[in-house]
């Protein structure tokens, strides 16, 4: 399963425009709906693929390809390469239009992502030496702060990383005192 970013306001306009689905209808085969406004479907070498927005505003999407013994097989036939390129470029094109980004785009949002993440865990580790370490950090404190890890992680758990970073930064400045 995979998250994607989704530019500022595009789930509004794809709403008024027939939602996700409709959408999904101009990609690919089979287009059913789908829990949560979101479809599934198919296409070439991709054997199920679900998607939907999630409450963060976010694309999650979960695809099944075709593989081992299946994949060869599906090469092998006539116009098989050709289909698995068009699956690549039709998956391209959806992600395209349901995120607001293109590839390089996707790329950036995710690595910028994965800072935050690292971060976010930098700072639960720091909190957690800072109470081992400190005089000051009572245990009504430490109390406090551990009840906050335990809702930083669960935000790195959903998927919500800026959450999760602004979480952890305040965990420290309170153990810092400021």
């Amino acid at each position: 399963m995979e998250r994607f970013e989704v530019k500022r306001g595009l789930i509004k306009t794809i709403n008024s425009e027939g939602g996700l689905k409709s959408l999904a209808d101009k990609h690919f085969e089979n287009v059913n709906s789908a829990e949560n406004q979101g479809f599934s479907a198919s296409w070439g070498l991709m054997t199920g693929i679900l998607a939907h927005y999630d409450e963060d505003g976010k694309l999650v999407v979960d695809v099944q390809q075709l593989k081992g013994i299946d994949l060869q097989n599906f090469l092998e036939k006539e116009g098989g390469r050709e289909g698995a390129m068009e699956s690549r470029k039709r998956w391209s094109a959806f992600l395209d239009e349901s995120t607001g980004y293109n590839a390089k785009q996707r790329g950036d949002k995710a690595k910028e992502n994965g800072k935050k993440v690292a971060k976010a865990k930098s700072g639960i580790n720091m909190a957690r030496k800072l109470m081992q370490l400190s005089s000051k950090v009572d245990d009504d404190m430490r109390a406090k702060a551990e009840e906050m890890i335990a809702e930083v992680e669960q935000k790195l758990e959903e998927g919500n990383a800026t959450r999760a970073l602004s979480l952890s930064d305040k965990i420290n400045k309170m153990l810092e005192g400021k």
